[in-house]
């Protein structure tokens, strides 16, 4: 299957993403490529101590933004590292992004 290009200008990243899936019919979907910026980020990781747990950490700076995931029965899943100030970066499961400033692309190929 070709490869479709989602495109938010604006907005928050994953609920956008998933509305341009459900207009386009996407319920299963590998995203393979993710690239841009946003104004802000929530990103999770687990604690060393316990792989059950889920720590939301939000950064509101802007960063440049890649990673990877998949649409699966109409959720949008994705693992991203951010590129902050002072060549930081942050990384984890995707839970939320702004992007007002910039961009971001998703190169998506239905399943």
């Amino acid at each position: 299957m070709p490869v479709r290009v989602f495109e938010v200008n604006d907005g928050e990243l994953i609920d956008s993403l998933t509305e341009q899936a459900r207009e386009r019919g996407i319920a299963d979907a590998a995203i393979v490529a993710l690239i841009g910026g946003v104004d802000s980020v929530a990103v999770s990781t687990m604690p060393a101590d316990d792989p059950t747990r889920d720590v939301i950490t939000t950064y509101d700076v802007p960063a440049e933004t890649h990673g990877s995931g998949e649409i699966k029965d109409g959720v949008v899943r994705i693992h991203a590292t951010m590129a902050v100030g002072g060549d930081r970066a942050v990384s984890g499961h995707l839970h939320r992004a702004q992007v007002d400033t910039w961009f971001v692309r998703a190169d998506v190929i239905p399943c």
